[in-house]
């Protein structure tokens, strides 16, 4: 076990949902190699690198931070991937891609609470999250790897989730466009589209 993280001061966006914010962490613009990070509770699951937005912070900002924090790394944020929302716990996560430029050998939260990364190949990285973290799944369906694997699995449909938002109000579990700018879209409520629907059409 590794020492948990304290929480921190936690803003709710006007529907009561904790704001989030988070990196899916790749090694190069072909994403197919993904950098996952071990749980703050136990250090044999793994999990992508996200926490909460603080005050007076954009999600750009909290994103980049939290990889810093949590996984040691700096990078380049990409493109934003979405807005996924998780009913269950009550929280809603922006959600960027970022090419790790570096990784530092020693970071605070490896320091202070023990936390490890690895990066592992697409397939690797989605296998370790569908045993407990299967609404992350859903960050990696997005990304370009993807596409050449054709990995999508939908045997727990009521777990898995789509985007709740995405630029110019598009909504799709195809991967974003690549020459989208991540500091702009619309961060208005919008309905969740159902899985279910999904699967059908």
């Amino acid at each position: 076990m590794v020492s948990e993280k304290p929480k921190s001061d936690r803003l709710f966006d006007n529907d009561g949902y904790k704001k989030r914010a988070s990196c899916v962490c790749v090694r190069n613009e072909n994403e197919n190699q993904v950098l996952l990070i071990s749980s703050s509770r136990n250090k044999n699951k793994w999990v992508v690198p996200g926490g909460g937005i603080e005050d007076n912070e954009n999600p750009e900002d909290a994103a980049e931070r939290e990889v810093f924090e949590e996984a040691g790394v700096i990078g380049r944020l990409d493109r934003f991937l979405g807005v996924f929302e998780n009913e269950e716990r009550k929280h809603r996560t922006t959600v960027y891609l970022l090419i790790v430029d570096k990784e530092l050998d020693e970071w605070e939260e490896n320091t202070k609470y023990g936390r490890l990364r690895k990066w592992f190949s697409l397939n690797e990285a989605i296998f370790e999250l569908e045993q407990h973290k299967p609404v992350q799944v859903s960050y990696l369906n997005l990304l370009k790897g993807i596409t050449d694997q054709s990995y999508l699995n939908f045997t727990s449909l009521s777990s898995i989730a789509l985007p709740i938002q995405k630029q110019h109000s598009e909504i799709s579990c195809s991967p974003s466009n690549s020459s989208s700018n991540s500091s702009s879209f619309n961060s208005s409520p919008v309905s969740t589209p159902s899985i279910k629907d999904f699967v059908k059409n």
